[in-house]
């Protein structure tokens, strides 16, 4: 059987902070924000943890895939700021939800975290173990930002992505994916326990333009597809000018790349989801349409993902 996505949903907080609202708090401005990352404004859970923000985009997703709590077999959370060291904010979730026949546990790869889980996912569906699957990507990155430091201060914010994974028709789903890792970029994107995170930006960038172009390259080509082949592009929303170097790897006009970085920043691994339910709604994807998503995180980890949309 095919796995592939049945149900999606979001959630993020209503507190806006725009960029000239930093620009009170720290010597930045909002044209040197815009110029080198696109972002405009993001949302900050004020007080909402990682776990209130994943049960809202949950219970969207579980109503749009028309299923009950307790058929979900599994829960897959990705995401670097749990409420606490644990329990998990998967097996909190279990609890909150009732799903209550759902094994659980988070996934920690950054950014590329929400991928991670779609293709773990994957594999316990197509081998037949489970029918349903929950994979969340969540973050609360404003408990762990230096508000002080307008290298990273300016880039994140907070959110939640979700959808229901499950057995989709002949040619639908996932039919392509790649994951990979540099554990020795991970100097370059860490937190220290208790501390804030810290982004060598430099390096970062010179990364995430490399491997994100190649990695949907490469998995397309894993797909047995061609460029033109693509209908929409899903990047990781972490900087405008990343993203963009992906689409021109791809040679895709902008109108079909998905662009929502300006209203929420860096979202890490809510990143991808948030901005396919957006895309869904805005009836910028349909039926048939194939989707790649990628993006690249912490660790240092990537991922990338052909995905035939319908169910």
């Amino acid at each position: 059987m095919n796995a592939g996505i049945i149900g999606i949903g979001r959630y993020v907080p209503e507190h806006v902070v725009t960029n000239h609202d930093l620009e009170k708090r720290m010597d930045t401005s909002d044209e040197w924000i815009r110029t080198r990352t696109g972002i405009e404004e993001r949302r900050i859970a004020k007080d909402l943890d990682t776990s209130d923000l994943a049960y809202e985009a949950a219970l969207k997703s579980i109503e749009d895939a028309k299923i009950k709590p307790e058929e979900i077999d599994l829960i897959l959370v990705a995401t670097v700021t749990p409420d606490k060291p644990f329990p998990s904010v998967a097996t909190m979730l279990q609890d909150r939800l009732g799903a209550n026949r759902a094994a659980a546990m988070d996934v920690s790869a950054a950014c590329a975290g929400f991928m991670y889980g779609m293709v773990t996912a994957k594999q316990f569906i197509e081998c037949g173990a489970y029918k349903h699957i929950l994979v969340i990507g969540v973050e609360k990155l404003s408990k762990i930002t230096d508000w002080e430091d307008r290298n990273t201060a300016v880039l994140f914010g907070d959110g939640a992505g979700a959808v229901i994974m499950g057995p989709v028709s002949d040619g639908k789903g996932i039919i392509a994916f790649e994951l990979g890792a540099d554990g020795s970029g991970g100097k370059h994107l860490y937190q220290e326990q208790g501390k804030y995170l810290y982004m060598n930006g430099r390096e970062v960038f010179k990364f995430a333009v490399r491997q994100m172009g190649e990695s949907a390259v490469n998995v397309i080509e894993k797909a047995g597809l061609v460029k033109e082949d693509v209908d929409f592009l899903i990047p990781h929303q972490a900087n405008i000018r990343i993203m963009e170097s992906s689409r021109q790897r791809l040679e895709l006009p902008e109108e079909k790349m998905s662009k929502t970085v300006h209203k929420y920043g860096n979202t890490s691994a809510a990143s991808i989801p948030i901005s396919l339910v957006e895309e869904l709604e805005a009836g910028k994807i349909k039926d048939g349409d194939t989707i790649v998503m990628v993006g690249f995180g912490g660790g240092l980890t990537w991922g990338a993902i052909v995905l035939k949309w319908g169910r």
